[in-house]
């Protein structure tokens, strides 16, 4: 009985979330590990498909680095990189855009219609809804002068197709975008995903952002276990001058902040390992994972 009734209030809880978010869009930017794990991935998808099911606009974006750098080894080439980001030549940016579209963006639009929900993949061998330019990133070494890095073909987002994708979600598909950019002149970026949600959110005014990967959230110190369910913009500056947050989490704050500056009300880093982490995050008063306000 009493398992009964604690379901039921879980219900109630949920129930608020749900009228409170219906219609709103939001963005799910799926990578980390959980790429390489089909059930976590399948239940994941179908969480995605619950706030479909739930009066929700979800828009997908997903990763792939770890395939990606499967792929590479086997190919007998070796990954860099450089500030979170890729180096990426032309043969990197060829296998990248195997495994990003024709497995990994495939197999998720195959998950979500086997599910019963329409969903359309967003690409650079097909329509595309990321366009970019060629990124360069500012390296400072002590008291050098900063200098400019040429990473390959890397590029940061300029625009994003929010009428297209407005359009998807209106016609009751979810969007699947691949993190593989179009430039203005029809030549294909390898872009960050988190950065590639992070501006999808702001084009499209997305409710939320929720970057879903391999930790728990953001650490406010060197303990590892010092993860904090709310931060603001200001307080993870402070993190990053101080090293606490580094590496490849930066892309992922970074996005946040894209995010949020675009007006957007909160981007959230959950942990996809956790069963319905991301239904937990939205559906729940404490939620799981860190979520960040400007």
């Amino acid at each position: 009985m009493q398992q009964a009734i604690n379901k039921a209030a879980v219900l109630v809880e949920a129930h608020a979330y749900i009228r409170k978010f219906a219609g709103h869009t939001v963005v799910v930017k799926v990578g980390g590990s959980i790429m390489d794990q089909p059930d976590a991935l399948a239940r994941l998808i179908g969480d995605v498909c619950f706030m479909k099911a739930v009066g929700m606009r979800p828009i997908i974006v997903h990763g792939g680095g770890k395939s990606i750098t499967n792929a590479m080894t086997e190919a007998g080439l070796e990954a860099h990189f450089v500030q979170g980001r890729r180096y990426t030549d032309q043969r990197t940016l060829a296998i990248a855009e195997h495994v990003l579209v024709n497995d990994i963006n495939v197999g998720i639009v195959d998950q979500i219609h086997k599910q019963g929900y329409k969903a359309m993949g967003l690409h650079s061998l097909g329509s595309c809804a990321a366009f970019a330019k060629r990124l360069f990133l500012d390296i400072q070494e002590g008291d050098e002068p900063g200098r400019k890095v040429d990473i390959g073909f890397v590029g940061e987002i300029e625009t994003i197709n929010a009428d297209l994708l407005n359009a998807l979600t209106d016609a009751d598909q979810i969007p699947v975008i691949a993190p593989i950019a179009r430039d203005q002149a029809g030549g294909k970026l390898n872009v960050n995903a988190d950065s590639v949600a992070g501006h999808v959110a702001a084009a499209v005014q997305s409710e939320k952002v929720i970057l879903v990967s391999d930790t728990h959230g953001i650490r406010i110190s060197e303990d590892a276990e010092s993860f904090t369910s709310h931060l603001t913009k200001s307080q993870i500056e402070e993190l990053i001058a101080q090293g606490v947050v580094a590496g490849g989490m930066l892309p992922k704050v970074q996005a946040s902040f894209i995010a949020l500056e675009g007006g957007v009300a909160k981007a959230h880093i959950v942990d996809g390992r956790i069963q319905h982490s991301l239904l937990l995050e939205i559906y729940t008063d404490t939620g799981i994972g860190t979520e960040i306000v400007l």
